[in-house]
């Protein structure tokens, strides 16, 4: 699954995200480091003036807070439910469930950031909407460049060099007969990734549409509660929607078939690397949210 400003206040969980790319000796330092990174994320998006950046900073710091308190426990027992599951033998129904389970944390923490997300959409100018977009544009334009660009094989050589990197994450260096196993699994999943660009942009107008109409229309705070609220919910639940939930189920299912060829071709050493892994990561999460 592929993918963004108001619907990633969620960013709070990409902050999570980035700490599990960069590995498990920098969880612990990535998180703590969490609200100054997601601080300038926004930041490069909006270009924050004046007092903006100290409401921004005071409200990312909430959230954080009440994200270490709250969360982090039950980040550390889903992946003890993960350890478990891969030491025994998962199903593609695991894995989807999995998916699920990540949708649910992603959901609960965009709607805790109701309050803070709509005073950033109270505040926001129409020359800072015009940077978003701005932003959004050149995103766009480098997806474009990197997962559209020059002939099939060269835009499946890309996807599946950016799947490898998660794999190794997990399981380690992998033999050339995996990876060509690999290869082959991940060049057998639809290159949909013209389809991708455009949820990422229809994404992107419900963001600036939602700000430009708390904007224009001068919503007061009840009434952008209720906009950043429904838009939420519409962003959330398009992947049941009745244009796009083929191409959803499509995608998810492709996917976990794909990483259910890693797990299946993984040695047992491949294996206890991921469960180690994991420990790493459980082991960061119950220190966090001691206050570690």
């Amino acid at each position: 699954m592929q993918d963004t400003l108001i619907r990633r206040t969620v960013a709070l969980l990409a902050i999570v995200l980035m700490a599990f790319a960069a590995g498990c000796s920098t969880i612990r330092f990535s998180y703590n480091q969490g609200d100054t990174l997601l601080y300038w994320w926004l930041n490069s998006y909006v270009d924050f003036e004046g007092q903006q950046a100290d409401v921004a900073k005071r409200d990312i710091n909430t959230l954080f807070q009440w994200h270490r308190q709250t969360q982090l426990h039950d980040y550390a027992a889903l992946l003890g439910n993960w350890q478990r599951q891969l030491a025994g033998n998962p199903t593609q129904a695991d894995l989807v469930n999995a998916y699920r389970e990540v949708r649910v944390r992603g959901e609960r923490l965009a709607a805790r950031a109701v309050p803070e997300t709509t005073t950033l959409a109270l505040s926001i100018t129409p020359e800072q909407i015009a940077n978003i977009e701005r932003k959004f544009n050149a995103k766009n334009e480098e997806y474009r460049r990197k997962f559209m660009s020059g002939s099939t094989d060269k835009r499946q050589r890309a996807r599946f060099k950016k799947s490898m990197e998660q794999f190794e994450l997990w399981f380690g260096n992998f033999s050339s007969e995996q990876e060509t196993a690999l290869r082959r699994a991940s060049d057998a999943r639809p290159l949909d990734n013209n389809l991708w660009l455009e949820e990422r942009i229809y994404r992107q107008r419900r963001i600036l549409g939602m700000l430009r109409e708390v904007q224009q229309k001068k919503l007061n705070r009840e009434q952008a509660t209720a906009r950043v609220q429904a838009m939420q919910k519409e962003l959330f639940t398009r992947m049941d929607s009745p244009e796009r939930k083929a191409f959803y189920d499509t995608s998810i299912d492709q996917t976990t078939k794909y990483v259910m060829t890693a797990i299946r071709i993984a040695t047992p050493q491949q294996k206890a690397h991921a469960q180690q892994r994991m420990q790493g990561w459980i082991n960061d999460f119950q220190a966090l949210a001691s206050g570690k």
